[in-house]
């Protein structure tokens, strides 16, 4: 087998011969049909053809079929083999051309070509004669232009003015004639009209003499019966594909005023909407191109007249071309082309750019060529050409005869070929010769003969079958034919063939197992066996598949044991050990079948659903190999953690049962089911989930728990629970039963909540004396009915409010901003009541009460502070309990000290020594509105994250001891009663160094 390398060199090496071996000529670029404008400024035309051969071909032209001969006319000349035109002229230079290209192999021709020249000359300056025409009557005016060639475009310009003149449903210009058709003459047409004629390809443009056109308005035409001026043809040919543009206008009474008939004009089977400027093209016709809206009106007053559109031309292509033919002398040739077109086209063959005459060897059947008992006088190009009346194809392929005697240089007899003994052998010779050789096989001095064992093919191959050790030797193939003989020779070498002395053999394991197949062989000792793993049908590559590993050792000959690591269920399959030698190939397989956890169940119906049960039925999905123990069914609902398992009947469910009724589901609640399967191996792969059911609704059957009460405002009851949640409210329409009774009463009293959120009930009667025992239950019921009722507890009524004020209320001010209040407890009225905490209320004396602000307490004293500083504050303190607020204390006054200094302290001066730090600052001096200062605060810490340590001190100096070799950072403030002053801010003392 060729590395990508060597054959990336073998193809290039082929090309490049194939590059360098004479050939005849072979058409790469041939002259195509083409106009060529005559206004192009450079008088030049280059009429392309090139061919490749070796020898390099030489060019000859022709013209209408005579040669052109570029000595004698020197408007020609050749450049490589295009052709040059100098000076072109319309007349002389135009007509059909074809290239010819010859070497020394033969001769071929190309595709005529034909070329044209556009031109446009000048209109005739002769006047015109005057139109006389009468107002209401149709008039057309003839343009009648110049010579030409090319594409030409009309217009038509009135009374001189710049633009051209409109068509419109009165007016119509033919693009196919260039005259002028007014459907009804009105007063304003009087005048002089132009033809403007334009070549579209050299863009030159022409002007006629005016048409003078009068109109009389002494007598004004009626009505008269309409005509076809403009027509389209009979029947028309047009290529499939191709587009076409028909014109139509109508003079007559149905245009007096002009009448658009609506109608349809249906082509092909496809109907095309008045006016409509359209390309449609259909498979067997082909309809208009931009459709005039007068082809309607054609259509409508010509009944006999419609035309056919028929796709009866298509363009020729070849569906077989020919092959360049290499033949041995008296051979049989045969050639075939075959084209497809419409119309069908017809063929002729040319040999060497000649027509092929037909002799007794040679026969021509339409696209069909046969050549018999080949000589070498028919070498050379030949040429298959397919033609119909609108063009033309060429194909071109070369005949070379060929005549030598046997030659073994390039396909000699294989010098050694080594077989092992039992085995067949089959030794080719194929020598270079024309005619055919014919061959002969010796071993010595000794001529072969077909045998028992050895066979002579007729392609002159010997098989030689059941080789034995005495068939070694050397082997001559000798090849004669008319032109001389030749021979080549070749050793046969028979080894003892290769067995497997231990294969793999059939086994099973289970996932996340490992194993070992075997593979020995014994071989002949000169051979090196190659090992290969093939795993159903695929060549195991041991650098990417991690679960296959060859280990191998030397016990009884050769090993190439495949190790399979960490079993999965894709292991299971056929395995081949295949141990190739450079003799021969031998091969043994085996089995592997793992077993593994099931496969997901399949198909999984929930059937037959009431509150609290399902039927389930699946079928069984894989058992992989390991048959299926039993199942379990899963469910979860949108108010579960993830997937449990729920109970079924029967409790286990076995591997070949598929069906269970799950039970003790949960009334009106969205399940999902899913089923695993178990066997031996272990768990399998759920099945995928059921669709979501609901089972049916049924009366609750859990109560409220937690049930409890008490607190609430004088003359309430309250009563409180905790809601059943909602996947066990068993249906629609939940809600809850509230009963009560006075303690020793029989008489319940009862309430329903038509929620089922709500956790709290409150009765309300002023009649209720305070803490009084009642005994409560709350139940649950649904759209189904009722459910049951919680445990009966007892529960107390409302307390009263406290009915005394706290007493010995006194407050002082701690600073600038805060006042410290405290007050005796109000002692409670009986066992029962229960003081749960105080309200204090302070506003400033010159407010109402109503604008106080609120502080509440559960002991009796109490923290006031973001009060302004220099205010007198009014404070008042009320009791609370379950059912609310007691009277209020009598206010008593107190007033916030001054504000702080708003001065910092200044003037700071340190000194460091090895172990101390001396401080000193200025005196802060208070303002009349302020807080005398009473002393100060220095507080100091290492660097900005170390332990801080405060120091106060009445004095405006300081010494303090620091450990050394540390940063510091210190602040004083000024102490007053109204608080802290303003900080210093920080002081970074850096250690010493």
């Amino acid at each position: 087998m060729l590395l990508p390398w060597e054959l990336l060199i073998l193809l290039s090496l082929k090309e490049c011969l194939a590059e360098n071996a004479r050939h005849g000529p072979v058409f790469t670029q041939e002259p195509s049909d083409s106009i060529f404008p005559m206004s192009s400024g450079d008088k030049l035309v280059f009429i392309n053809c090139k061919a490749k051969g070796n020898p390099p071909p030489h060019y000859r032209w022709k013209v209408d079929g005579r040669a052109i001969d570029s000595s004698s006319d020197q408007s020609y000349s050749l450049v490589e083999g295009n052709l040059l035109i100098n000076n072109p002229h319309f007349i002389n230079h135009g007509g059909v051309y074809q290239c010819i290209a010859t070497n020394a192999f033969g001769t071929i021709v190309s595709r005529e070509a034909k070329v044209q020249f556009a031109f446009l000359q000048n209109f005739s300056q002769k006047p015109r004669n005057t139109v006389t025409v009468r107002e209401g009557q149709a008039v057309v005016l003839l343009c009648g232009p110049p010579p030409h060639y090319g594409e030409i475009k009309y217009s038509w310009v009135f009374n001189g003015n710049r633009n051209f003149l409109q068509q419109d449903a009165r007016r119509f210009i033919s693009q196919r004639t260039g005259n002028l058709y007014v459907a009804k003459v009105e007063a304003l047409d009087a005048g002089n009209y132009t033809c403007v004629v334009r070549n579209m390809m050299t863009n030159a443009t022409v002007f006629s003499s005016p048409t003078p056109v009068v109109v009389r308005g002494d007598v004004v035409m009626g009505e008269y019966e309409p005509k076809i001026e403009v027509q389209f043809p009979d029947t028309l040919y047009v290529s499939k594909g191709s587009s076409v543009k028909l014109e139509c206008f109508a003079l007559g009474k149905s245009l007096n005023p002009v009448y658009t008939v609506d109608t349809s004009l249906v082509l092909g089977n496809m109907p095309a909407h008045p006016r409509a400027k359209s390309r449609r093209t259909v498979e067997d016709l082909l309809l208009l191109t931009k459709m005039q809206w007068g082809c309607l009106q054609c259509m409508q007053f010509l009944s006999s007249h419609s035309s056919v559109f028929s796709s009866d031309v298509e363009h020729l292509q070849w569906i077989q071309i020919l092959k360049d033919a290499h033949m041995a002398i008296d051979a049989n040739l045969q050639w075939e082309c075959k084209a497809i077109g419409k119309p069908k086209p017809k063929y002729r063959w040319l040999k060497n750019g000649q027509p092929l005459t037909t002799k007794e060897r040679v026969h021509v059947e339409a696209g069909r060529l046969t050549i018999s008992t080949i000589r070498l006088s028919d070498s050379g190009m030949y040429q298959c050409v397919a033609e119909n009346e609108y063009g033309s194809l060429y194909a071109s392929a070369e005949l070379k005869v060929v005549a030598s005697p046997p030659d073994f240089t390039q396909r000699p007899v294989k010098k050694s070929t080594v077989i092992h003994r039992g085995g067949e052998v089959v030794l080719e010779c194929r020598p270079n010769a024309s005619p055919r050789a014919t061959i002969s096989w010796w071993r010595g001095g000794e001529l072969l003969r077909t045998g028992k064992r050895g066979m002579i093919l007729e392609d002159g191959t010997l098989r030689i079958a059941n080789i034995s050790k005495a068939d070694e030797g050397s082997y001559t193939c000798v090849a004669r034919n008319h032109f001389g003989a030749s021979s080549s020779t070749g050793a046969l070498v028979v080894k003892e063939p290769t067995r497997i002395v231990v294969p793999p053999l059939s086994s099973d394991a289970s996932v996340g197992q490992s194993l070992v197949l075997p593979c020995q062989v014994s071989s002949d000792s000169s051979l090196s066996p190659v090992f290969k793993w093939f795993f159903n049908g695929k060549a195991i590559d041991f650098s990417r598949q991690e679960h296959f590993e060859m280990i191998g050792g030397s016990r009884q000959g050769f090993a190439g044991d495949l190790m399979v690591r960490n079993i999965q269920l894709r292991h299971s399959g056929k395995y081949v050990c295949m141990v190739h030698t450079d003799v021969d190939t031998v091969s043994a397989a085996a089995d592997l079948i793992v077993r593994g956890p099931p496969g997901a169940p399949q198909g999984l119906l929930v059937t037959a659903i009431t509150d609290t049960t399902a039927q389930l039925s699946w079928s069984s999905g894989p058992d992989n190999h390991s048959p299926i123990t039993m199942y379990v069914v899963q469910a979860r609902t949108p108010f579960s953690i993830g997937w449990q398992t729920v109970k079924t009947v029967p409790d286990s469910v076995p591997g070949q049962m598929m069906h269970a009724t799950v039970k003790d589901l949960s009334p009106w609640v969205e399940y999902e089911f899913r089923v695993v399967a178990i066997n031996s191996v272990g768990v399998g792969e759920p099945s995928m989930p059921s669709k979501q059911i609901r089972t049916k609704a049924a009366a609750p059957k859990v109560a409220p728990v937690n049930v409890s009460g008490g607190g609430g405002a004088r003359g309430e009851l309250v009563i409180t629970w905790e809601p059943v949640p909602e996947e066990q409210q068993s249906g629609e329409e939940f809600g809850y039963l509230v009963a009560f009774r006075p303690l020793g009463s029989s008489t319940w009293i009862k309430t329903v909540l038509a929620s089922a959120d709500v956790s709290r009930y409150v009765y309300r009667n002023d009649s209720v004396a305070p803490l009084s025992r009642f005994e409560a239950t709350v139940g649950v019921y649904n759209s189904v009915g009722e459910g049951p009722f919680s445990r009966i507890i007892k529960v107390l009524s409302a307390d009263e409010e406290p009915s005394a004020a706290p007493s010995r209320v006194w407050a002082h001010s701690i600073s600038a901003s805060e006042i410290e209040v405290y007050w005796e407890p109000v002692p409670p009225r009986s066992s029962t009541e229960n003081i749960i905490g105080y309200e204090v209320l302070f506003w400033e004396g010159s407010s109402e009460q109503r604008e106080a602000d609120r502080v509440r307490v559960t002991d009796s004293t109490a923290l006031l502070s973001g009060l302004k500083s220099s205010t007198v504050y009014l404070i008042s303190v009320r009791a609370q309990n379950s059912a609310g607020l007691g009277p209020s204390s009598p206010s008593i006054s107190v007033a916030t000290k001054k504000p702080p200094p708003s001065q910092p302290p200044g003037a700071i001066e340190w000194n460091l020594t090895n172990s101390k730090i001396f401080l000193k600052w200025d005196h802060v001096k208070a303002s009349q509105n302020e807080s005398k200062v009473t002393g100060y605060k220095v507080v100091y810490r290492q660097s900005w994250h170390g332990r801080t340590t405060v120091l106060q001190t009445n004095k405006t100096s300081v010494e303090l001891g620091v450990p050394y070799g540390e940063d510091h950072v210190i602040e004083i403030t000024a102490l007053t009663e109204g608080g802290h002053g303003t900080s210093s801010g920080p002081i970074h003392i850096p250690k010493m160094s």
